[in-house]
């Protein structure tokens, strides 16, 4: 008997709690329901009397414009796996000609710092590195903010002025004509916003599919009737063009800050800070047409598709679940949290209206796994009841013909609605298979965003109650292959040509050489001095799609314990950092084998990654392994010629003899490789003397022009630093002086 009572006053309270989560639902579902007969009212009124009398905007239109100056900020914390390949990408597929890409790096990430500086000496014209001379990570405005100093000293440089400034992740994918549209716009508008989209997806990527639901919607819906009510459009971080003269105005009226660094999503909150000053806004769909392989829903053959699209900028989103909650998380807490703290409720009554809406999702994330939650008992005692037993329970707090059950048929079909409106504007960009998928991952995206909102109500008190700031909390990104942008793998020669590296004579006259010798086209190069060691390994990070790094003593001191010697010396591979996750990165001159990686990756726990640095960086390495001094004080400097290399060059061993008869070498193991070559028999005592010989007066004449060339380079980057670590302090001075 206590058993029944217990149960039937457990259902009772989940008709009350149904009832009561109904009536925010309700509220909620109204909300977006507004948003919904706005858009749809407006694009009748615009189809039946805007577009009879005003013509669209062409393509043709967009190309006619002279060509002003954009700047790219790309802002870049543990990039080096993508930021490359997003600069390669954007050079090769943007159809315009008069824009520079800044990359922000921090001055304690290396990894990154080598692979901007790696596209900065490949492209000088069109790359600039930035940097940014606090620690990292602080938060994405702060890196904006040194930034847009740099383009401030490139321009009074060059005696030039920047149209716009224009922000971007290491992610995107830029639209080629997206330059031409904010060049046609800039000189009347100070905000521009173009779409952001998800890249296609798998249809079992459920997670990553979250995100082309959500984008879809929101770029083809929401942000049209944000700027239609208000005249403001919130930035979305990327794709986001500001005009010049409104970063100087938010610079001095900030401490030449324009970026505020108190918030997580400085893009949103910009967007407000501009609309006060009068700027003028604009959020741009501009329709155009591809052709696209889809694979078919049901038979999974691929076919050619027209797609009609937007200029938008797309990306991979996060696929993991972690990733995700952590992305949204921080978006929530810039957004609303840090929002609310910051800008209050101040406004008319539509700009409140908005604000509720930005902010009402750290509440209604809870009401919604509620639901899923009373949806879950309730439907588990109807299944009980259909399968016989016998439940005794109050009167339903939910009768027929109630108001309670009014609410209930309402909620039903705002939700049919809800579903429907999802399904458009999916298929409307992606087609019907991914639109019909939007339907099943309505719940999964309501799950993430209630992980999101606990994280982002976590760190928000704990930053309320410590007073700590919240930092960066990076997203890890991917990039689309190189195939899957249609980007073919070249061969050296090609790309240093292509780099203007390399003129088509001597290239001819190293391939010469190369068969003559047998050695590798990079080490003839390298050895004739027709490029600088710099280049060659630029240009083999570029080949095999690795990050460029760059070795430091104090690396190889502190990660010297952290890979067997053994495996060091055999694949010539040296540990010199920590990568995202605490995993092990790994400097390599040229990649490894599948055989060689799987070796290593047998013997070791961590996550492995490989980072291409020069061979002479590697070399030094080497010998100060070979040495077994733990404690030396100064890195080794001397760029050593490779005993292997001179035997080949003299003539005394083909490259394949001498790659057949160090198969099995272990320095460990076997000692020098003159000795363990000349006891089996390789070579002669009188050939090896030789070559030694030969390699003493190689390193002395290699070492002197490389000594120059590195003492001068590492001259004028300190030079560059000072001046612009000046200039940002004098900035400050001088406007707090104001």
């Amino acid at each position: 008997m206590f058993d029944t009572f217990v149960l039937a006053d457990y259902l009772f309270a989940l008709d009350v709690l149904a009832g009561f989560t109904a009536v925010l639902i309700l509220v909620s579902s109204l909300d977006d329901f507004f948003i919904d007969v706005y858009y749809w009212g407006r694009e009748i009124y615009r189809w039946v009397f805007v577009s009879t009398r005003y013509k669209p905007l062409r393509i043709e239109q967009l190309h006619q414009k002279a060509h002003q100056p954009f700047a790219i900020m790309a802002p870049a914390w543990k990039e080096y796996d993508v930021i490359a390949k997003m600069v390669e990408n954007t050079l090769a597929t943007l159809d315009y000609d008069n824009y520079v890409i800044f990359i922000g790096t921090y001055q304690n990430d290396a990894e990154t710092t080598a692979e901007a500086d790696r596209m900065a000496r490949r492209y000088p014209k069109l790359v600039q590195r930035a940097t940014v001379l606090n620690d990292g990570p602080t938060c994405k405005a702060d890196c904006l903010n040194w930034i847009v100093q740099s383009i401030a000293l490139y321009e009074e440089r060059n005696n030039m002025r920047f149209a716009g400034v224009i922000m971007h992740d290491s992610e995107d994918v830029i639209h080629p004509l997206e330059l031409h549209l904010y060049n046609y716009l800039i000189d009347r508008k100070d905000l521009i916003q173009l779409p952001v989209l998800s890249l296609e997806r798998e249809w079992y990527e459920f997670v990553a599919g979250t995100y082309l639901d959500d984008f879809s919607e929101w770029h083809c819906k929401e942000m049209v009737v944000r700027e239609s009510l208000t005249g403001l459009v919130p930035g979305s971080g990327v794709a986001t063009c500001y005009s010049r003269r409104m970063i100087d105005e938010l610079a001095r009226l900030n401490n030449n800050m324009p970026f505020n660094t108190d918030t997580l999503t400085e893009d949103y909150e910009m967007s407000h800070r501009l609309i006060k000053l009068g700027a003028q806004q604009v959020f741009v769909r501009f329709p155009v047409a591809y052709h696209a392989k889809r694979r078919s829903f049901f038979t999974r053959k691929e076919k050619i598709v027209e797609v009609s699209s937007l200029i938008a900028t797309r990306e991979y989103f996060p696929s993991s679940f972690r990733a995700a909650y952590r992305q949204r998380a921080r978006w929530i807490l810039g957004v609303a949290f840090q929002g609310w703290q910051q800008m209050g409720w101040q406004g008319g009554i539509v700009t409140n209206y908005l604000y509720m809406r930005d902010r009402k999702g750290i509440f209604t994330s809870f009401v919604g796994l509620l639901a899923y939650f009373i949806a879950a008992n309730l439907g588990a005692i109807w299944l009980l009841r259909e399968a016989g037993f016998d439940i005794v329970r109050y009167p339903e707090f939910v009768q027929p013909e109630s108001f309670t059950y009014g609410i209930f048929v309402v909620n039903f079909w705002l939700f049919l609605n809800r579903i429907v409106q999802r399904i458009y504007f999916v298929f409307l960009l992606n087609g019907i298979e991914q639109g019909l998928l939007a339907v099943p991952r309505m719940a999964v995206s309501n799950v993430i965003n209630f992980f999101a909102v606990c994280r982002a109500w976590k760190v928000f008190i704990l930053h309320f109650i410590t007073g700590k700031r919240i930092a960066w909390d990076k997203t890890q990104h991917f990039y689309p292959s190189m195939e899957e942008l249609k980007k073919q793998r070249v061969r050296i020669g090609d790309l240093l040509l292509d780099w203007q590296a390399l003129s088509q004579d001597n290239l001819e006259q190293a391939l010469s050489s190369q068969q003559q010798s047998g050695k590798k086209l990079g080490q003839v190069l390298l050895e004739s001095g027709m490029v600088s060691p710099e280049t060659l390994a630029d240009a083999i990070a570029e080949q095999s799609g690795l990050p460029r790094a760059t070795l430091t003593h104090a690396a190889l001191l502190e990660f010297s314990g952290r890979l067997p010697r053994s495996l060091v010396m055999r694949h010539k591979v040296i540990p010199f950092a920590l990568g995202e996750g605490g995993g092990l990165n790994l400097a390599v001159f040229e990649p490894l084998s599948d055989e060689s990686k799987a070796e290593i990756e047998a013997q070791v726990t961590d996550k492995l990654a490989y980072f291409i640095v020069c061979e002479h960086e590697v070399a030094n390495a080497l010998e100060w392994y070979n040495t077994g001094e733990r404690t030396i004080q100064r890195p080794v400097r001397r760029v050593r010629a490779k005993l292997g290399d001179m035997l080949v060059d003299m003539g005394m061993l083909t490259l394949q003899e001498l790659e057949a008869a160090l198969k099995d070498y272990d320095a460990t193991r076997d000692g020098r490789i003159g000795t363990y070559l000349m006891e089996r028999g390789v070579v002669t005592k009188i050939q090896l003397e030789a070559a030694l010989k030969r390699q003493v007066e190689f390193t002395g004449q290699f070492s002197g022009r490389f000594a120059h060339l590195q003492e001068e380079v590492t001259g004028r980057f300190a030079h560059l630093q000072a001046e612009l670590t000046g200039r940002f302090a004098h900035f400050k001075d001088g406007t707090k002086g104001e």
